[in-house]
């Protein structure tokens, strides 16, 4: 049957697009689903924030009356009049190991960003560098962890038979939490506070955690500029991840570093591993699934590094070691036993050297794609 490619448009239709994963890796033992309450509000315009900087477009393929894949479109403007680009964005890349589907809806997308007056598209990438990136090409038989994607092997055949290639990689490290912290970490502590006059807090209820939401992600857009694919992000779009993320964050694992003017200066949020917890769950909350979840988030040994950041004048002076021992104090006293490091920028030197001289290999590559229109 030929394929047709159909824009979403109904309440139907987007049901079609959020749940077609789940049957795409029915058999895919390591894939995890997302969290359906969370994909209605991502692709939800009146709930989403990002949508109001972006054009966008959602599309499903159909092998008759049967969807056979998917694809979001997206022009972040905002973006693009920072870094003087004209760059459209492919997103939400599902298939079977179908090459006419992927050449379909990959031409769909990139015809729609000719006519937008775009010159080139990157992807898997979404409204910012905060959802899931790239396709996996090594490490498929390792767990997956939140917010990334889990693409079958075939995917990146699929894309490069499309005509795209590499833009950029990211890695992630896995490392063992030490029985023992380093003692170089606790000397670069002592040294780093004494020099800085700076104060480091913790939390233990999302309560006290709530005032520092909005200096945390101030700090991102400061020091984040740099990050490829990153855009600041307003007061909505704080207030958007705030309300997202806030809930399922461990107080715990969350640290602070201000200055004797009371600025946040530095920041390190990590989190238990949830995705198999979600697996169970079937991504569903209810009636159960959020049982599930909590019990999976009480009993994982994994945790996983999600946000950090440290301003401009007060890198290079120990602040790093300060928050990694800190989390791994934390990680020591819940009894975890791994960390995950999320996705890393290939280029991020730095941030590469400080995993690997914990102790962490790379586990998981996940690429980005271009191709020149």
């Amino acid at each position: 049957m030929a394929v047709t490619i159909r824009e979403v448009i109904t309440k139907s239709d987007l049901r079609k697009f959020i749940y077609l994963p789940e049957k795409i890796h029915a058999s895919h033992k390591n894939w995890v689903h997302p969290l359906y309450f969370d994909e209605w509000n991502f692709y939800n315009p009146s709930k989403n924030r990002f949508f109001s900087d972006c054009d966008t477009v959602i599309l499903l393929a159909f092998r008759g009356d049967e969807p056979a894949g998917r694809i979001m479109g997206i022009i972040n403007h905002k973006y693009n009049a920072i870094h003087n680009e004209k760059t459209g964005r492919f997103f939400a890349l599902e298939c079977y190991d179908d090459a006419e589907v992927a050449m379909k809806l990959t031409e769909s997308i990139e015809d729609w960003c000719r006519q937008k007056g775009m010159e080139k598209v990157i992807g898997p990438f979404g409204f910012s560098e905060k959802d899931p990136q790239g396709f996996m090409i090594e490490g498929f038989d390792e767990p997956v962890v939140i917010a990334t994607n889990y693409s079958l092997p075939y995917m990146p055949e699929l894309i490069s038979s499309c005509g795209y290639t590499k833009e950029i990689d990211c890695v992630d490290y896995l490392f063992p939490v030490p029985k023992e912290i380093p003692a170089f970490y606790h000397s670069i502590f002592k040294r780093s506070a004494e020099n800085n006059n700076i104060t480091l807090k913790e939390f233990d209820s999302r309560r006290s955690l709530r005032p520092f939401i909005k200096p945390v992600f101030e700090l991102i857009n400061e020091t984040y500029a740099p990050i490829y694919g990153f855009s600041p992000l307003t007061s909505k779009e704080i207030d958007y991840f705030a309300n997202r993320y806030l809930s399922i964050i461990n107080p715990r694992f969350v640290k602070v570093v201000y200055n004797d003017r009371k600025e946040l200066v530095a920041f390190v949020v990590a989190m238990p591993e949830l995705s198999e917890g979600i697996r169970r769950a079937k991504g569903r909350l209810f009636p159960f699934g959020i049982f599930k979840i909590l019990h999976a988030s009480r009993k994982t040994r994994l945790l996983t590094m999600l946000l950090g950041a440290i301003r401009d004048d007060f890198r290079n002076n120990g602040i790093d070691a300060l928050l990694g021992m800190k989390i791994l104090e934390s990680a020591q006293k819940q009894k975890f036993e791994w960390l995950d490091s999320h996705l890393v920028l290939e280029n991020n030197t730095k941030m590469r050297a400080e995993y690997e001289k914990m102790g962490g290999t790379v586990k998981k590559r996940y690429r980005i794609y271009q191709k020149t229109l």
